[in-house]
């Protein structure tokens, strides 16, 4: 048995009464003090985050030389008169000797990774990061000054709600803020929150989930009721977990949870996304005419259009892109697998890229629902959709689906309901848009990520109103017709070129692109950035006129005529 002395055991204590030693509140591990600030204060035996400073947020996240933003208009400090267990400007005066703060926000400007950047960083020990009508005005300020500048703006939160000593002026604040993110969100400037421990009430409510991009730390508590609040006033179970930034991440509420040693890393990817850069020039590889393209049995298209190995939207966003960064969710319900979607940058220029994801492992492509999108699939797509319009960028889809998910939750979630938004969203996108066919166009799974001013096809991709074998099965009454069905329905790209649904076909190297992904890739890269060059220097109200006129004309005998009320 270790002797242990007494005064050993006196030394120790006087030590973790001190700075140098700090003991973890979840697993009661030990920490060396300037180890845990390495770590940036997260446990390295349980990962637990423990709480920042505003400052400590800031140092963190921006470069060296980050200035405070100057104070926006004084407010009223005591506006009630409010007296509880002690007046409130004593409870203000204590925090502000306590913190150093004026209030529970601290407001700076500065780089991340060289990029501009404003933030609004709560700091939960004034007053529980409560929102009042300071903390109000300093983020609708710091707003203002984004708005002025153009800067991305970034709110880290931290608060229980709104502060009841400040009453219905604090309540107030809730839609004051969430009316200076709308003028953002109208600018066209991108903003950002990240949800920290805990975000309850008032905050949650407004501005820290209004973002363009949230981001969450691991283990963070968020929500509008605590769980206390539940459980005592409706008497509710509630799930392992609930509430926490993992949980709402499984609803599709939160892009990404991020551990706090990859937050800056995760920020300046964002921003480089968005950051232009010089485009690169690049020559259309393209067939325009049909009697150009090799001739290929029909049912041996489909066969490589599923092909397992053929390169999946992940696969192309690595290829394609210099920078990439996925977002999750559909901020209503669930993050749908089957959909990938995020920023990123083409040759120079910044882009959203949508496309389903099938996987190629039997494992991943189960995970992935065999890329089959649900209702959340869509609404995801529809959602980094607008934010490419609000931000300015073009929309590039990627388009290889055996259709929507026909599922019984599907269904109930309003799949065709989801379908026919994103039509009509995709009609009115006052942004280019460029979609490309890399494997199997299924039905209107498919076409509701096709409404494009420019619509490309790989050579052995396919498109078609119903897969071969449901068609066979349906008028053949047998799906063993598969074969005799795909060659009837016309689905391989030469008849695509033929018909004008697609405006040009980016040929497979090898025996089709599963033989040679990079080489597909640069292939597909040259086409799309050739449409996005042509399409730049279009207006918004002249794609829209277009892409009417586009979709107008199928199936009009003589097409000049369908284009009438479009013009």
């Amino acid at each position: 048995m270790l002797d242990v002395s007494r005064t050993t055991v006196q030394a120790i204590n006087e030590a973790l009464d001190g700075e140098d030693w700090q003991r973890c509140p979840r697993c009661g591990d030990l920490v060396y003090g300037r180890k845990l600030a390495r770590l940036r204060q997260v446990c390295p035996g349980c990962g637990v985050h423990h709480r920042l400073t505003a400052a400590e947020r800031i140092d963190q996240i921006l470069d060296e030389g980050w200035e405070t933003l100057p104070a926006s208009a004084p407010v009223l400090s005591d506006p009630l008169e409010f007296s509880d267990q002690r007046p409130y400007p004593d409870r203000l005066a204590g925090a502000r000797r306590a913190t150093g703060l004026d209030d529970a926000v601290l407001c700076a400007q500065g780089t991340v990774a060289g990029q501009p950047l404003i933030i609004a960083a709560m700091d939960f020990r004034f007053m529980g990061g409560s929102l009042g009508v300071a903390v109000g005005e300093s983020i609708t300020g710091a707003a203002e000054v984004c708005l002025a500048e153009r800067v991305p703006f970034l709110i880290v939160t931290a608060s229980g709600g709104a502060r009841m000593q400040e009453g219905v002026l604090a309540l107030m604040q809730m839609a004051k803020t969430s009316q200076a993110l709308a003028a953002l969100d109208e600018a066209g400037v991108l903003t950002m929150s990240l949800l920290t421990d805990p975000t309850y009430g008032g905050v949650a409510a407004s501005y820290a989930t209004l973002a363009d991009v949230i981001l969450a730390e691991p283990g963070a508590h968020i929500g509008f009721a605590g769980p206390r609040v539940i459980q005592q006033t409706i008497r509710q179970e509630l799930p392992p977990g609930f509430q926490t930034a993992e949980f709402l991440a499984a609803q599709g509420l939160v892009d990404l949870v991020t551990p706090r040693s990859s937050i800056p890393v995760t920020i300046a990817r964002i921003l480089s996304a968005l950051r232009p850069a010089e485009p690169v020039a690049s020559a259309r590889t393209l067939f325009t005419d049909p009697g150009e393209l090799a001739q290929r049995d029909a049912w041996d298209t489909v066969q490589l259009s599923r092909h397992a190995d053929r390169p999946t939207t992940l696969d192309y966003a690595g290829h394609l892109l210099e920078v990439f960064q996925e977002l999750h969710g559909d901020r209503v319900e669930a993050d749908c697998s089957a959909i990938v979607a995020g920023i990123g940058r083409l040759d120079g220029r910044p882009v959203a890229l949508i496309g389903p994801q099938k996987g190629h492992s039997t494992r991943d492509r189960m995970a992935r629902n065999f890329g089959m999108p649900t209702p959340a699939g869509y609404r995801k797509a529809a959602r980094v959709m607008r934010l490419a319009e609000k931000l300015g960028i073009p929309v590039v889809t990627l388009v290889d689906t055996p259709g929507a998910y026909p599922g019984l939750e599907a269904e109930q979630r309003g799949q065709a309901w989801v379908i026919a938004e994103n039509l009509r969203l995709m009609a009115q996108l006052a942004v280019p848009v460029v979609a490309v066919l890399t494997g199997e166009g299924g039905s209107g799974g498919a076409l509701a990520l096709g409404v494009a001013d420019r619509v490309l096809a790989l050579s052995n991709a396919t498109y078609s109103v119903i897969s071969p074998e449901g068609c066979a099965a349906i008028l053949w009454k047998s799906s063993e017709a598969g074969p005799e069905a795909a060659r009837a329905l016309r689905i391989g790209a030469a008849d695509l070129l033929r018909y004008g649904i697609v405006d040009g076909v980016v040929p497979e190297p090898g025996d089709g692109a599963h033989t040679d992904p990079a080489a597909t890739a640069a292939l597909v890269r040259s086409a799309v950035a050739a449409e996005l060059a042509d399409l730049s220097s279009r207006s918004g109200a002249d794609l829209i006129s277009e892409r009417r006129r586009r979709f107008r004309r199928y199936g009009v005998d003589n097409p000049a005529e369908g284009d009438t009320q479009w013009r």
